[in-house]
């Protein structure tokens, strides 16, 4: 494998102090939600190991995947392609193109074979021998099979590579179809969302430069460190649902309050993803907090589950076997109920004292 820099190496060339590595290896271990005692060990491989070579390709989708990437703050995107891995070709973001562009895959998959992670960003239209989505001439279901071919792993970004997206919605009529229904003999990460949050996807790429391991994956094959809960969990409005308190039209009174959107068609409560808790645009905000119910992006098939603001009638509250809908009606019942049933406890309890007084008088 060819000499490439170190991401320490590469810092302390554009200026970077020991003591600013130590602090971005400090945010970089918060952001991956590692403890203090990841700090050293995040250092140590960017200190020894070398920068890891990706290849990112583009079938089927609409760049927004990208878009979200470049937005990253923790790390910041520059970071992570001009020092922490080594970016050698990406037809987006790379200056050079037509046959120089290619010349550069060719070259990368001949350097550093079995030592490179392919990044990719949409999926391939099977119908028609693949003529759906031609790059540098050929079918971009050739460019995949020949650029996994040799690669270390693949990670699949965003939905519409996970899992279809929009352009797998029926009837299909390219069979565009997921990575993994096409690589079957490579280790996939599925990093979906329409588009995937931009901390995500860099603290994805951060973990494996880190430990030189894939993360540990959901059965999905999604990383457990960003899919392990649902939106619901953590969400705000959380309360509100428990309480029976939702929105029922937009831009009604329980709207302005900030109620519950789960009638609106919210897909929080089924949907696996970090939204609630890294939110976007450096955690400002996530769709829920602006106002629009969860749609499910980051789930397989969302695209055909339906209205987004179709709701989903048969979701549990706490334990109780009712809907939302008869949740709302019977909460001031059921308090009304506990408040009877505590005084009614509290009377018999009063009058089992007096019974006992009134026996230990006789008994004197």
């Amino acid at each position: 494998m060819a000499e490439i820099e170190t991401f320490y190496e590469v810092m302390r060339r554009q200026g970077i102090t020991r003591r600013s590595f130590m602090k971005y290896c400090s945010l970089t271990a918060a952001a991956l939600g590692l403890g203090p005692a990841f700090v050293p060990k995040i250092a140590h491989a960017m200190e020894t190991k070398p920068r890891t070579p990706v290849i990112w390709v583009h079938g089927l989708e609409c760049t927004c995947c990208s878009e979200s990437f470049i937005r990253s703050a923790h790390p910041l995107a520059k970071d992570v392609v001009l020092s922490m891995i080594s970016l050698d070709y990406d037809d987006t973001l790379m200056a050079a193109a037509g046959h120089a562009a290619e010349a550069a895959l060719e070259d990368t998959i001949e350097k550093y074979k079995g030592n490179y992670i392919l990044a990719v960003e949409g999926n391939p239209p099977l119908n028609e021998d693949g003529m759906f989505c031609i790059i540098g001439g050929k079918p971009f279901v050739e460019q995949l099979r020949h650029a996994a071919e040799h690669a270390k792993a693949i990670i699949s970004w965003g939905a519409c590579a996970s899992y279809g997206c929009v352009q797998a919605a029926a009837p299909n009529p390219t069979r565009a179809t997921p990575v993994h229904k096409v690589i079957t003999d490579k280790p996939i990460i599925k990093v979906p969302g329409c588009p995937p949050i931009a901390e995500v996807m860099t603290g994805v790429i951060t973990y494996m430069l880190t430990f030189d391991r894939m993360p540990d994956l959901d059965r999905q094959g999604r990383p457990k460190m960003f899919y392990s809960q649902r939106i619901h969990d953590k969400c705000y409005r959380r309360p509100h649902f428990d309480a029976g308190q939702f929105v029922e039209n937009w831009d009604d009174e329980y709207a302005r309050k900030g109620y519950c959107l789960y009638k609106m068609g919210c897909k929080g409560p089924t949907t696996y993803n970090a939204c609630s808790t890294v939110r976007w645009n450096e955690g400002v905000s996530f769709p829920i907090q602006s106002g629009h119910g969860c749609i499910g992006c980051s789930e397989d098939g969302f695209w055909d589950q339906g209205s987004f603001y179709d709701r989903l009638t048969t979701i549990k509250q706490f334990g109780i076997e009712a809907t939302a809908d008869q949740i709302g009606f019977t909460a001031a019942g059921a308090v009304g109920a506990g408040i009877v049933a505590h005084v009614a406890a509290s009377a018999l309890k009063r009058a089992q004292k007096k019974s006992q007084d009134a026996a230990k008088k006789e008994e004197v």
